[in-house]
């Protein structure tokens, strides 16, 4: 995947907007964007202005639950 940040302001704190990243095929094929904000993140897939949403603590499940299973 080529992964690449579509606005980067010098600040470094997440703001209520967030922080929008492109993500695309190596081929540059735009498969849609993640957004992450303050309170959670969020998949627009394609050129979608929205999509679905999960806050942090729940993303932070996700991961410790996909780890603890590519353990076992």
């Amino acid at each position: 995947m080529k992964v690449s940040i579509k606005q980067f302001n010098v600040e470094m704190d997440v703001k209520t907007k967030g922080i929008e990243f492109e993500v695309r095929t190596p081929k540059g094929e735009h498969l849609g964007d993640l957004v992450l904000t303050k309170t959670r993140l969020e998949w627009h897939t394609g050129k979608a202005q929205s999509g679905p949403q999960v806050d942090w603590k729940d993303f932070i499940g996700w991961m410790e639950q996909a780890d603890a299973e590519s353990k076992k």
